[in-house]
Protein backbone atom coordinates (compact mmCIF):
# COMPACT_ATOMS: atom_id res chain seq x y z
CA UNK A 1 0.00 0.00 0.00
CA UNK A 2 3.03 2.82 0.85
CA UNK A 3 4.36 1.74 -2.38
CA UNK A 4 0.93 2.94 -4.21
CA UNK A 5 0.72 6.54 -1.91
CA UNK A 6 4.68 6.59 -2.82
CA UNK A 7 3.08 6.95 -6.76
CA UNK A 8 0.19 9.58 -5.29
CA UNK A 9 3.37 10.99 -3.75
CA UNK A 10 5.08 11.40 -7.01
CA UNK A 11 2.17 12.67 -9.25
CA UNK A 12 0.62 15.18 -6.62
CA UNK A 13 4.04 16.94 -5.84
CA UNK A 14 5.41 16.10 -9.23
CA UNK A 15 2.17 17.72 -10.68
CA UNK A 16 2.03 20.99 -8.63
CA UNK A 17 4.97 21.65 -9.40
CA UNK A 18 4.95 21.38 -13.19
CA UNK A 19 1.60 23.46 -13.05
CA UNK A 20 3.29 26.33 -10.98
CA UNK A 21 6.42 26.64 -13.22
CA UNK A 22 3.88 26.37 -16.51
CA UNK A 23 2.33 29.19 -15.34
CA UNK A 24 5.64 31.21 -14.36
CA UNK A 25 7.52 30.49 -17.47
CA UNK A 26 5.87 32.82 -19.92
CA UNK A 27 5.95 35.80 -17.46
CA UNK A 28 9.89 36.00 -15.92
CA UNK A 29 9.63 39.45 -14.68
CA UNK A 30 6.40 38.47 -12.49
CA UNK A 31 8.52 35.65 -11.31
CA UNK A 32 11.41 37.49 -10.50
CA UNK A 33 8.86 40.63 -8.53
CA UNK A 34 7.48 37.59 -6.65
CA UNK A 35 10.78 36.65 -5.54
CA UNK A 36 11.91 40.78 -4.68
CA UNK A 37 8.35 41.29 -2.82
CA UNK A 38 9.99 38.93 -0.18
CA UNK A 39 12.60 41.37 0.29
CA UNK A 40 14.89 38.61 1.58
CA UNK A 41 17.77 38.43 -1.06
CA UNK A 42 20.12 41.13 -2.92
CA UNK A 43 18.81 42.22 -5.95
CA UNK A 44 20.86 40.68 -8.20
CA UNK A 45 20.25 37.30 -6.31
CA UNK A 46 16.28 37.69 -6.00
CA UNK A 47 16.23 38.45 -10.10
CA UNK A 48 18.45 35.32 -10.74
CA UNK A 49 16.11 33.20 -8.35
CA UNK A 50 13.00 34.75 -10.04
CA UNK A 51 14.29 33.51 -13.90
CA UNK A 52 15.60 30.14 -12.70
CA UNK A 53 13.18 29.08 -10.50
CA UNK A 54 10.29 28.36 -13.23
CA UNK A 55 12.48 26.31 -15.35
CA UNK A 56 13.53 24.57 -12.21
CA UNK A 57 9.82 23.76 -10.98
CA UNK A 58 9.38 22.11 -14.21
CA UNK A 59 12.03 19.82 -14.32
CA UNK A 60 11.96 18.87 -10.92
CA UNK A 61 7.98 18.28 -11.62
CA UNK A 62 9.04 16.03 -14.45
CA UNK A 63 11.38 14.07 -12.74
CA UNK A 64 9.08 13.33 -9.72
CA UNK A 65 6.23 12.45 -12.04
CA UNK A 66 8.57 10.01 -13.85
CA UNK A 67 10.01 8.66 -10.67
CA UNK A 68 13.59 9.72 -12.34
CA UNK A 69 16.34 10.48 -9.32
CA UNK A 70 13.21 10.00 -7.08
CA UNK A 71 15.43 10.37 -3.61
CA UNK A 72 17.06 13.25 -4.85
CA UNK A 73 13.75 14.99 -6.46
CA UNK A 74 12.12 14.38 -3.42
CA UNK A 75 14.71 15.74 -1.24
CA UNK A 76 15.29 18.92 -3.67
CA UNK A 77 11.28 19.03 -3.45
CA UNK A 78 11.29 18.98 0.49
CA UNK A 79 14.17 21.94 0.45
CA UNK A 80 12.00 23.79 -1.90
CA UNK A 81 9.10 23.89 0.19
CA UNK A 82 11.23 24.59 3.59
CA UNK A 83 12.35 27.72 1.45
CA UNK A 84 8.92 28.63 0.96
CA UNK A 85 7.48 28.04 4.18
CA UNK A 86 10.29 30.19 6.04
CA UNK A 87 9.44 32.97 2.93
CA UNK A 88 6.18 33.11 3.65
CA UNK A 89 6.69 33.18 7.58
CA UNK A 90 8.86 35.74 6.96
CA UNK A 91 7.14 38.23 5.11
CA UNK A 92 3.86 37.61 7.40
CA UNK A 93 6.20 38.42 10.66
CA UNK A 94 7.59 41.57 8.67
CA UNK A 95 3.64 42.66 8.08
CA UNK A 96 3.97 42.53 4.79
CA UNK A 97 1.05 41.11 2.62
CA UNK A 98 1.79 39.80 -0.68
CA UNK A 99 0.74 37.02 -2.68
CA UNK A 100 2.89 34.33 -2.23
CA UNK A 101 4.00 33.83 -6.42
CA UNK A 102 3.60 30.40 -6.10
CA UNK A 103 1.53 30.17 -9.18
CA UNK A 104 1.93 33.35 -11.19
CA UNK A 105 1.84 36.91 -9.94
CA UNK A 106 3.40 38.26 -7.13
CA UNK A 107 3.12 41.74 -5.34
CA UNK A 108 1.07 43.05 -3.30
CA UNK A 109 -1.96 41.63 -2.07
CA UNK A 110 -4.33 42.73 0.66
CA UNK A 111 -5.91 39.54 1.87
CA UNK A 112 -2.72 38.26 2.07
CA UNK A 113 -2.56 38.28 6.03
CA UNK A 114 -5.80 35.57 5.73
CA UNK A 115 -4.45 33.14 3.06
CA UNK A 116 -0.80 32.75 4.62
CA UNK A 117 -1.64 30.03 7.01
CA UNK A 118 -3.20 28.07 4.26
CA UNK A 119 -0.12 28.30 1.78
CA UNK A 120 1.82 27.24 4.97
CA UNK A 121 -0.52 24.43 5.53
CA UNK A 122 -0.46 23.79 1.51
CA UNK A 123 3.73 23.89 1.23
CA UNK A 124 3.85 21.51 4.62
CA UNK A 125 1.65 18.74 3.26
CA UNK A 126 3.22 18.73 -0.49
CA UNK A 127 7.25 19.00 2.15
CA UNK A 128 5.72 15.65 4.07
CA UNK A 129 5.18 13.66 0.32
CA UNK A 130 8.33 14.71 -0.84
CA UNK A 131 10.33 13.59 2.73
CA UNK A 132 7.99 10.28 1.96
CA UNK A 133 9.60 10.09 -1.44
CA UNK A 134 12.84 10.76 0.27
CA UNK A 135 12.25 8.09 2.72
CA UNK A 136 10.42 5.24 0.25
CA UNK A 137 11.51 6.58 -3.10
CA UNK A 138 10.99 2.97 -4.64
CA UNK A 139 7.12 3.42 -6.63
CA UNK A 140 5.48 1.73 -8.77
CA UNK A 141 5.78 2.73 -12.72
CA UNK A 142 8.90 4.25 -11.71
CA UNK A 143 11.76 5.35 -14.52
CA UNK A 144 14.16 4.49 -11.57
CA UNK A 145 13.26 1.13 -11.69
CA UNK A 146 14.33 0.41 -14.96
CA UNK A 147 17.24 2.25 -14.75
CA UNK A 148 18.68 0.79 -10.96
CA UNK A 149 17.02 -2.03 -10.41
CA UNK A 150 16.96 -2.90 -6.89
CA UNK A 151 18.79 -5.95 -5.79
CA UNK A 152 15.92 -7.94 -5.06
CA UNK A 153 14.66 -7.37 -8.75
CA UNK A 154 17.99 -8.25 -10.15
CA UNK A 155 18.08 -11.79 -8.09
CA UNK A 156 13.95 -12.03 -9.03
CA UNK A 157 15.43 -11.90 -12.61
CA UNK A 158 17.81 -13.86 -12.25
CA UNK A 159 16.04 -16.54 -10.51
CA UNK A 160 13.33 -16.71 -13.79
CA UNK A 161 15.64 -16.82 -16.44
CA UNK A 162 17.47 -20.27 -14.54
CA UNK A 163 13.82 -21.55 -14.85
CA UNK A 164 13.40 -21.74 -18.20
CA UNK A 165 14.04 -24.70 -20.20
Amino acid sequence: MLRWTGLAARLVVGGVWVYAGLLKLPHPESSVTAVRAYQLLPTGMADTVGRVLPMLEVVLGVCLILGLLTRFSGALSALLQVAFIVGIISVWSRGIAINCGCFGDGGPDPDAFSKYPWEIARDVGLMALSLLLVVRPRTPYAVDTLLFPSTHEIQKQGTDVQAEP
